[in-house]
């Protein structure tokens, strides 16, 4: 009899909370080489005539009936989430934020319960939809295909910090995908291995127009003098290695200046954050992106303002809010 818990939070993980039988004879607390690593989490039982009373680590990594055991604990446990999906979804999307974590952690570990999952793994989006793989697939790719054929899913960790990337995503007709799990970095990179010509952006990895590549970029008001002039003014005025300005050529009513970090290295960083292995790009300074709009009004004010100390205190002011609406300020 196996459960799963409830979470007061995502990272309380209790380990050792299954206890293992023999013919109602306790045996042990020690169970990692019976359960699979992403069951792990699961409280309950275990009662097995197959495994002798007086068991050693040694024996339970040698014995065959474990093996068994191991792989038909994996087996029953996806079969009783599909079965509960296909009889009773909406009961299954109510103990989605219970089960959810699990879900992931298994379908990223363990190949065979992927191949299970992915029939019942949700997808939830900002307006708290859920949508199975396929179903998600259905929404999103007549308006998240690039002009490469690539299809964009867009998600957000952080849905109050994000709010104004998100707002400028569904203003777009994006739909935006909500992974604030711990353990959502990774699933992140599952999906992008396993789904065809799919990859993931964080909402804040770019500007909306930027996001997703289409052939409808909008044309670029300001002549290369009046760039360089204006990448000049926005370089003086933040003055700090780490932001590197670029201007784009953006629709008029997206912010004038927009801070984003590279998707990948953030993703990197993350990860590294968890202990993902990726201590290397931990140790790697951060650098952002200045995206400064061009074809924002703001720009022209500047540019038509000939007193210097003017000009950098609107770009100063205009770089400041827009880390404030990323949290960096």
């Amino acid at each position: 009899v196996l459960y799963f818990p409830k979470l007061k939070n995502d990272f309380e993980f209790q380990k050792n909370k299954i206890k293992l039988f023999s013919r109602q004879v306790f045996i042990t607390e020690e169970v990692k080489d019976i359960v699979p690593e992403f069951l792990m989490l699961l409280h309950g039982v275990i009662d097995s005539p197959d495994i002798p009373l007086n068991v050693s680590r040694s024996f339970l990594q040698a014995d065959s009936n474990v093996k068994k055991i191991n792989s038909y604990i994996t087996k029953k446990v996806a079969d009783k989430l599909a079965e509960l999906f296909k009889n009773d979804r909406k009961a299954y999307e109510d103990k989605w934020s219970d089960i959810g974590l699990f879900v992931k952690y298994g379908a990223i570990s363990d190949e065979k319960f992927y191949d299970k999952a992915k029939d019942f793994v949700l997808l939830t989006n900002t307006a708290k939809e859920n949508f199975t793989l396929p179903e998600y697939k259905d929404k999103v790719e007549g308006t998240q295909t690039d002009k490469d054929g690539q299809l964009i899913y867009i998600y957000t960790n952080d849905a109050d910090k994000q709010d104004s990337f998100i707002q400028s995503a569904n203003k777009k007709g994006y739909d935006v995908l909500l992974m604030n799990s711990p353990i959502d970095n990774h699933f992140i990179s599952q999906l992008e291995q396993k789904l065809e010509k799919t990859s993931l952006k964080r909402v804040d990895a770019d500007v909306a127009d930027k996001l997703i590549k289409k052939d409808d970029a909008p044309e670029h008001i300001l002549t290369e003098e009046q760039t360089a002039q204006v990448k000049e003014i926005f370089d003086k005025a933040i003055n700090k290695p780490a932001y590197r300005v670029e201007l784009e050529s953006l629709h008029p009513d997206e912010l004038p200046v927009t801070v984003t970090m590279d998707e990948f290295m953030r993703r990197m960083k993350d990860m590294a954050a968890m202990g993902g292995g990726m201590g290397f790009y931990g140790n790697m300074p951060d650098n952002y992106k200045v995206i400064v709009n061009g074809n924002h009004k703001l720009i022209t004010r500047i540019l038509n303002n000939d007193n210097t100390d003017e000009q950098a205190q609107l770009a100063k002011q205009a770089f400041d809010l827009a880390l404030l609406s990323q949290g960096l300020f």
